[in-house]
């Protein structure tokens, strides 16, 4: 039997805490402003200083790594993790500033759904990642994240079909399309890191 020792850091396993409570504020301030009425360009403002807060821990992680010998699992990995992290939020940000760019006023209705499934993406990476320190049941976790990115997948089609029912003028449908598919894409980054998780649980198995 091979086992394994490492000194105790727990350093990492904050930070990749932080990196995904980050995501959480940024699935929230996303669902504010998809609301109707909301105020947009306070609402867009809030999320790029949470997505500065966020590039900050990517930075604090990746700085860990330079300076740290052992790690608690391997460089590559954590430089992954870290990454597809800061992707989720960069996407998020995106359809933010693209609500503001583009001065949407509504979505299509199916949208709800996609801001839900970001929210509880986000809720759940952001349990998950205390774990990774045990290692202990992450298989939930990826497995419910992957039945989401499928929902998230059935209703971006949904979305599109409507954007291309005739109810919309040929500019608003490509404004919109633009912001469904940063959700999508935000949905999709969601299912990276699940992916990123399930390896180094493998790995470290």
């Amino acid at each position: 039997m091979r086992l394994k020792f490492r000194p105790v850091d727990s350093s990492f396993y904050d930070l990749f805490a932080e990196a995904a409570n980050h995501l959480v504020v940024g699935a929230q301030l996303l669902s504010e402003m998809l609301a109707d009425g909301s105020p947009k360009a306070e609402i867009a403002q809030r999320m790029r200083e949470a997505e500065h807060a966020a590039d900050e821990t990517t930075h604090s992680i990746v700085r860990r790594v330079n300076s740290t010998f052992v790690t608690p699992f391997d460089r590559e990995d954590i430089y992954n993790l870290a990454s597809a992290l800061d992707d989720v939020m960069d996407m998020m940000d995106e359809a933010v500033d693209l609500v503001l760019l583009y001065e949407v006023t509504s979505l299509p209705p199916e949208t709800t759904q996609q801001v839900e499934v970001l929210q509880r993406c986000a809720e759940l990476t952001a349990a998950a990642m205390p774990s990774l320190e045990s290692m202990s049941s992450l298989d939930e976790y990826w497995i419910e994240i992957n039945r989401l990115e499928n929902m998230g997948d059935k209703s971006f089609r949904r979305i599109l079909a409507h954007l291309f029912s005739g109810e919309y003028k040929a500019m608003q449908v490509l404004k919109l399309k633009d912001v469904v598919e940063a959700l999508e894409g935000a949905i999709d980054a969601f299912e990276k890191v699940a992916n990123i998780v399930e390896q180094i649980a493998v790995k470290e198995s």
